[in-house]
């Protein structure tokens, strides 16, 4: 059941919008090895801008997505394909429909 989430926004530098794109997909087979991860979303949000969106079941499956692979790979590319650094937030999933999803996510 999905009880804790991680949304993070990065944006683009001019003219890096296809390598975004590409290391987001690159970062998908990193995210299905990741068994403390329930769902693993990249998306893009306008130009240039992209999310990612995360679930997990408790506190130690965020935490290690949030030191693995794929957050090493977002922080070692970030000066080069990022404008600002990314934002990352840690948010608790109130309710959720979706695989592995209850009709009350969080507190019942």
């Amino acid at each position: 059941m999905a009880k804790l989430a991680i949304w993070a926004e990065v944006q683009a530098k001019p003219g890096k919008e296809k390598e975004v794109e590409g290391f987001l997909k690159s970062a998908q087979p990193l995210a299905e090895r990741e068994g403390g991860t329930l769902t693993w979303y990249a998306v893009q949000i306008g130009p240039g801008k992209y999310g990612i969106f995360d679930t997990f079941a408790d506190e130690k499956g965020r935490e290690a997505h949030l030191t693995g692979e794929i957050a090493k790979a977002l922080m070692a590319k970030a000066n080069e394909l990022f404008a600002k650094p990314p934002e990352i937030h840690k948010i608790d999933v109130l309710a959720a429909k979706g695989p592995g999803a209850s009709k009350i996510a969080h507190g019942a």
